[in-house]
């Protein structure tokens, strides 16, 4: 349900879809470039069994908790984030 009480708008089910989309890119993005960036020794340096396994441990915890962290952030900021229900309205205040 939209802030009005109504239904939502297909303007409103496109942003919230837009920003979906955003988030799970963004997220994706963020954790593809943190797993190369951990794990990236793995290929330079000839590294004993343990050190590869515990980097590549390492990038997949730190991948999937940043993914989740941005998904989650990006949302919670788009659902807080206030518009006017009437276009060109803003508040008295403001």
């Amino acid at each position: 349900m939209s802030g009005h009480g109504g239904r939502r708008s297909p303007a409103e089910r496109d942003a919230i879809t837009v920003e979906m989309g955003y988030a799970l890119f963004s997220a994706a993005f963020a954790a593809v470039v943190v797993f190369c960036a951990v794990t990236g020794p793995v290929l330079l340096f000839e590294l004993p069994e343990s050190v590869v396994r515990l980097l590549l441990g390492a990038g997949l915890v730190l991948a999937a908790v940043l993914f989740v962290v941005r998904v989650v952030s990006v949302l919670r900021r788009f659902s807080r984030a206030v518009q006017p229900s009437q276009p060109g309205r803003t508040r008295p205040d403001s």
